[in-house]
């Protein structure tokens, strides 16, 4: 555990106890609850909301307790919202790696952390409704708003804290996970927001009772999450898919395009990538090579030197990709990475013949990723791959010329801080490959 994460762990942690002891010593619970009883029901609610979080692709757990948590705050006050979230909102994994003999799916730091992150937000939102409403009627307006600004408060808090430990655990940006979270799934949070007042008033109408028809908002919620993700995870399986073309047409380099997305992904978030661009170079360093399923067989297997036309035809395969790709409007981030991938920084590349920064971004993290798993793999013109010093020699003497060199830069640093790229062992050498022709680098040849 890094050290900024255990003084993360450690601060929210202490800030939560703070703010638990000074709600239940300032706050009495109000009676709109229902007691000790009231208690009990709506921490069963929230357990029952937090029993099936949807994990979203960037590593959050989302789930729907944010609308009985606001009801409580309303109904109960910060002395009953610290009570109920600290209790309702333990997740069963959690929960297994606190019993005896249970298996520690979260570290008990963990486990503290995930509690706290919910119940500072949770007790700041019920101190502010409850400063925002002070002599408003039950059902006024006013009270509305003051959930939805408690609301507002809730969620900022709570994602921005949950971004926080999975930024510093897994080296990524806390700012571009939460503005992710913020895109992929508030809209959907917030609307839960006066569900949690009109949750708050019919109970105190008409009891527990009163809370069943809320069933359905909440389970349609979450299953609104659990659909994107099951979108999301059908879309990749399908370009996966488009991928494996590729390598059952040339099966020596099969598994080639899912290393590639793998290394430019890691390069990716060294250089700060946004989650949009991370996800650009997932699909992208999928598809990056999609346009070889247009070069005719006799070229893409040919043993020696290809002739003037035969490079020209194999050099067309970044825009042969490109109108592959272009009708599926989902991927249209990706397209200058299929098309743009083999440009050179000093502009000798194709298909463009663009010249440093004119070459995007993303297509110049692919490039580096491409030459680099093209060189430590078995081809049938070397069947012994390079060495990773040797591939780093061959990126540093083509850096400026061929790569970007802050490109090369962050790759050196990702791969002094990690294990090395694994590249399975080659299939045996079909017979008409073609061998690099004089004068053409490792990365070309690929």
């Amino acid at each position: 555990m890094s050290r900024g994460l255990s003084t993360s762990i450690a601060v929210v942690v202490t800030l939560a106890v703070i703010a638990a002891a000074s709600a239940v010593w300032m706050y009495p619970v109000r009676w709109e609850l229902g007691g000790p009883g009231g208690l009990v029901f709506w921490a069963l609610i929230v357990a029952l909301c937090a029993a099936a979080p949807v994990r979203m692709p960037n590593g959050s757990l989302v789930n729907v307790t944010i609308a009985p948590i606001l009801a409580v705050a309303v109904l109960g006050g910060p002395a009953a919202v610290a009570v109920v979230s600290l209790v309702g909102s333990l997740e069963w994994r959690e929960l297994r790696s606190l019993l005896p003999g249970g298996e520690a799916r979260v570290p008990w730091y963990g486990v503290l952390y995930n509690q706290a992150s919910i119940l500072l937000p949770a007790v700041g939102a019920a101190i502010i409704y409850d400063v925002l409403s002070a002599g408003t009627a039950t059902t006024s307006g006013w009270q509305l708003l003051a959930v939805l600004i408690g609301g507002m408060f809730y969620f900022a808090v709570n994602n921005a804290l949950a971004a926080l430990a999975i930024g510093l655990r897994m080296g990524r940006s806390p700012v571009q996970i939460l503005t992710a979270n913020v895109r992929q799934f508030g809209v959907m949070l917030a609307g839960l927001t006066p569900v949690a007042w009109l949750m708050a008033t019919i109970y105190a109408v008409a009891g527990p009772v009163g809370i069943l028809p809320f069933a359905l908002p909440l389970y349609t919620t979450r299953s609104g999450y659990q659909k994107v993700v099951e979108i999301r995870d059908m879309f990749t399986q399908t370009v996966k898919s488009l991928a494996s073309a590729v390598d059952a047409k040339d099966p020596f380099t099969a598994g080639h395009s899912v290393r590639v997305q793998v290394i430019a992904k890691d390069v990716g978030r060294e250089m700060g990538c946004s989650e949009d661009e991370l996800e650009a170079l997932e699909w992208g360093g999928l598809l990056h090579d999609i346009g070889k399923i247009g070069i005719p067989d006799a070229i893409l297997l040919k043993q020696g030197a290809l002739t003037r036309h035969e490079r020209i035809v194999m050099n067309g395969h970044p825009v042969k990709g490109e109108e592959i790709i272009r009708p599926v409007a989902k991927l249209a981030p990706e397209l200058p990475i299929i098309r743009h991938h083999h440009e050179w920084y000093n502009g000798s590349g194709y298909p463009d013949h663009l010249v440093g920064e004119e070459i995007p971004k993303l297509a110049r993290i692919m490039h580096v990723a491409d030459a680099f798993e093209a060189m430590t793999a078995a081809r049938p013109y070397r069947m012994t791959p390079l060495t990773e010093e040797q591939a780093l020699g061959e990126l540093h003497k083509y850096t400026g010329i061929q790569f970007d060199p802050k490109v090369v830069a962050a790759f050196v640093r990702v791969l002094d801080r990690r294990p090395s790229w694994a590249t399975p062992t080659a299939p045996p050498p079909l017979p008409g490959r073609r061998i690099p022709q004089l004068g053409e680098t490792e990365a070309q040849a690929a």
